[in-house]
């Protein structure tokens, strides 16, 4: 009876988590639309999932693999009937589609915490498993970025399916351990290349059946024979055309590659070692209690059950060290390892937990004050910052601020000049296009990425050319300011996500620096519109913090943003150039 109770007040708990989690990841879920401001989720997983209803299923891109992409063609399939109809959805009310797409990422990034319960059952027990998943249920990077149509949080539902047919590998040994095993390992590559990190704990696992019982060794190798044959067939099945396209893939690996050991390719990048940046992720990621609760979860498993130690700690130590080696670090990154990580802190905490129950004497109000306060302590960091996050995504973004003020004060058909920190749509009326430009855009949109720039910041017009996204502020100089007046672009819409780069890194584009500093002082500020709270410090330009919003200087989403009005040449008042009432600065 009791056992029945207990099965049914940890199902109870799981379902209250269930719930958190999901409504965590929910909240906030339109945050941006109808403009997708996260560069990767604008040109990568919807576009190409909506692109398969006319150009096929090959991807032709492999940078990253193709499995959620897959998944999101399927939903829009059945969610709108066809091609035509979500083709013609996404240019009229992208909002629709792009929150049907988040909403998807929500609920597999909800679908990997119930399933690291499941994992935590099998190696340890209800309590551990109940915690861990309470920690992943309410840490910052997965509830965050669960709210984009990325494939970061889809990877950890099969990851983790992975994981729990580890557990199974390590606590029984039977087949279908080892086929859930590889099944998700198979379907985790095929969503995000660094989900084979959860080879290795299937490895330590079977090692440890085969020295528990050697007299079986051939079984073991069935069994990996067996996750290895399911973990290659999942993945073609989800990435078939690794094989039918195998010379693109090999590129799109190398080419992955490159791009992540590139120190100096991408502007304001921080220049600390990786492991070091990666292990201040954890301690806002995660959270630090969390965090140093996982190592000491880490050392103590290692000391008591050195078989479940050579599962769960390699992996995390070894994911570390490669990533870290890496040229660029994002926060994000390090989602792979989370479960790893969350299963070894709920561990550690439960266990001084019990330890200061058996100090107070076993008492009553200790066995239960105890627990209550390892779960306060792993998870207080996380539901503060992502009630935060939450409250905060669910505000209008600066850059539809900015917009909303530039419809009404700037005439469609104006020339304008916007940084790259928001998409081509950006410029348009959604499903309205204007008659008032060529392109059906609002304004006439100054091509940012064209750069005639010299060495010493001298134009040169002759000698145009298209650079990427990553060079923008290599294509600006003071000698602009005079060129745009000149041609009647009179406005310049400008924002910290990408000036911020450039005062991050003064000395690799001085010349970016010092337009900056020429446009604050020849331009009007006529808009401007700050992200954070009113008396908040503003937050230092970073590639995790300026993006995410983490702080709670933040409240709403988004970078400061200015709008500029020239004022020389064919800029200057009377001599064509709109005159517009200047605005207050608005938080």
């Amino acid at each position: 009876m009791a056992t029945a109770r207990g099965r049914r007040a940890a199902w109870l708990a799981l379902a209250a988590i269930l719930a958190l989690a999901l409504g965590l990841r929910l909240w906030g879920i339109q945050q941006g639309l109808p403009y997708a401001y996260n560069s990767d989720e604008d040109a990568h997983f919807v576009p190409r999932a909506i692109g398969i209803f006319a150009a096929g299923w090959n991807p032709h891109y492999f940078a990253n693999p193709p499995a959620f992409t897959y998944l999101l063609h399927i939903l829009f399939a059945a969610w709108y009937g066809g091609g035509a109809a979500v083709s013609h959805t996404f240019a009229t009310d992208p909002t629709a589609v792009l929150t049907l797409a988040r909403v998807a990422a929500a609920l597999l990034g909800t679908l990997a915490v119930w399933l690291l319960y499941l994992a935590g059952a099998r190696l340890f027990d209800r309590g551990v498993a109940l915690l861990a998943a309470a920690l992943q249920a309410v840490a910052f990077l997965p509830v965050f970025y669960a709210h984009l149509a990325l494939n970061d949080v889809p990877t950890l539902a099969p990851l983790t399916l992975s994981l729990l047919g580890t557990a199974g590998v390590l606590r029984s040994g039977r087949p279908r351990w080892y086929l859930l095993a590889g099944l998700g390992l198979g379907l985790g590559c095929a969503t995000k290349y660094t989900a084979g990190i959860v080879l290795l704990p299937l490895l330590a696992a079977a090692a440890a059946r085969y020295l528990d019982e050697p007299r079986r060794g051939a079984r073991v190798l069935v069994g990996l024979a067996l996750a290895g044959i399911a973990a290659l067939a999942a993945f073609v099945v989800a990435n078939p055309y690794a094989v039918l396209d195998l010379h693109n893939f090999e590129q799109g690996i190398a080419h992955q590659s490159a791009v992540s050991a590139e120190a100096e390719g991408k502007l304001g990048a921080p220049h600390e070692s990786g492991i070091v940046y990666y292990l201040w992720s954890f301690t806002w990621g995660l959270g630090w209690v969390p965090a140093l609760a996982a190592l000491g979860g880490a050392l103590t498993v290692w000391w008591r059950e050195r078989r479940l130690g050579w599962v769960l700690v390699p992996a995390p130590l070894l994911y570390l060290a490669f990533m870290g080696a890496q040229g660029r670090y994002f926060g994000r990154w390090l989602l792979p390892i989370f479960p790893l990580v969350c299963l070894l802190a709920a561990l550690f905490a439960l266990q001084l937990a019990a330890a200061a129950t058996r100090l107070a004497g076993s008492r009553r109000i200790a066995s239960v004050a105890f627990p209550a306060l390892a779960v306060l302590a792993l998870c207080a960091q996380g539901v503060i910052y992502s009630v935060h996050s939450g409250l905060v995504l669910a505000r209008a973004d600066t850059r539809n601020l900015a917009r909303a003020w530039m419809v009404a004060h700037i005439p469609a058909g104006t020339r304008i000049v916007v940084e790259p920190l928001v998409p081509d749509e950006w410029a348009q009326d959604v499903g309205h296009p204007t008659l008032s430009t060529a392109d059906g855009d609002r304004w006439i949109k100054w091509k940012s990425l064209v750069s005639f720039i010299d060495g010493a910041g001298a134009l040169r017009p002759a000698d145009q050319h298209v650079v990427g996204i990553e060079d923008y502020e290599r294509t600006l100089s003071p000698a602009l300011i005079p060129y745009y007046e000149r041609e009647g672009y009179c406005w310049i819409v400008s924002g910290y996500a990408e000036s911020g780069r450039a005062f991050a890194d003064p000395g690799e584009v001085p010349h970016a620096v010092a337009y900056y500093r020429a446009l604050a002082r020849q331009a009007e500020v006529v808009y401007r519109v700050s992200p954070y709270a009113r008396g908040a410090r503003p937050v230092a330009f970073n590639f995790d913090w300026t993006f995410d919003y983490y702080p709670l200087a933040y409240a709403r989403p988004g970078p400061e943003m200015t709008v500029y009005r020239l004022r020389g040449g064919n800029c200057a008042r009377g001599a064509g150039g709109v005159v517009t009432p200047r605005s207050p600065t608005r938080r």
